[in-house]
């Protein structure tokens, strides 16, 4: 502990480091998925651990596609949470978004100004996860992604505590789109298959959700459509929805069927996706 560490490593460097952990955040998604059978798949001699920042507002298709990544490859995969994190105890019923929702911001919903749900739900239990262990955090952006924050020169962090240094294999070997497609597809894992009807991974209630996306949430999962429905509220004369200018009610009644972006050709949030 207490290491001088750089800013950024390669992967070939981190790889020698013995005494750091190695860590992969896995989300469920395409790219961290296919970045953990690529790392097995080429260090097994690397004791890896995965990480999945789990909000308990997960999709049911990503926790069963967690559960059978687990059961190919014969690892587990920790699940980490907010709970945790504060000192909550973990039963039953008690979802880490909703107590932190209510607790830490008293009914304050998180939206594309304000992402507390990002730091609180996924960065927070990421670190509480690693402590203050030394340790390198295995990022899936691809070689072939064109980001704002990679093109300008700035590298994505999952966290800026200075024991946790990011590592990107797919940069590092230029690993596109079409090879994650044939490393999940061979291992027999395929595509999410939530892939058929949104875009990405993440929260049932995602805000950047389009509204083909809601839509596709009522059609396949009805039930937590109607949960979707129940946080949004009026307060002060002002509705708090998900989707800005529409609530979830009137997006049920629309008639036009909106289309979904093709989420395998997407590039996921730098956080909330890895």
């Amino acid at each position: 502990m207490g290491r001088e560490f750089k800013s950024k490593v390669s992967t070939s460097e981190a790889l020698k480091d013995t005494k750091a952990r190695h860590i992969i955040s896995f989300s469920g998604g395409k790219d961290s998925t296919a970045l953990a059978i690529y790392m097995l798949e080429n260090y097994p001699h690397i004791d890896f651990e995965f990480v999945f920042c789990d909000t308990g507002v997960e999709l049911p298709e990503t926790y069963a596609y967690i559960k059978r990544f687990e059961e190919i490859f014969g690892i587990t995969v920790h699940h980490v949470n907010a709970l945790q994190v504060h000192g909550f105890e973990e039963k039953e019923g008690r979802i880490p978004f909703d107590v932190i929702l209510r607790e830490r911001y008293t009914g304050y919903l998180p939206s594309p100004q304000v992402r507390w749900c990002t730091k609180a739900l996924k960065i927070d239990p990421f670190e509480h996860f690693v402590g203050d262990d030394d340790c390198y955090s295995y990022i899936a952006i691809r070689g072939d992604e064109q980001r704002a924050s990679m093109s300008g020169g700035k590298s994505v962090k999952i966290s800026q505590k200075e024991n946790i240094t990011t590592v990107y294999p797919f940069i590092d070997f230029q690993i596109d789109l079409e090879t994650v497609k044939s490393l999940l597809d061979d291992s027999g894992l395929g595509l999410p298959p939530y892939y058929r009807w949104r875009s990405r991974s993440g929260c049932f209630f995602c805000f950047y959700q389009q509204i083909g996306e809601w839509q596709g949430l009522l059609e396949n999962h009805p039930e937590l459509f109607d949960r979707a429905k129940e946080y949004e509220k009026m307060e002060n004369g002002r509705l708090y929805t998900w989707c800005e200018k529409r609530s979830l009610d009137q997006i049920a009644k629309l008639k036009k069927r909106y289309v979904v972006p093709k989420g395998e050709d997407l590039d996921g949030c730098a956080i909330c996706h890895l």
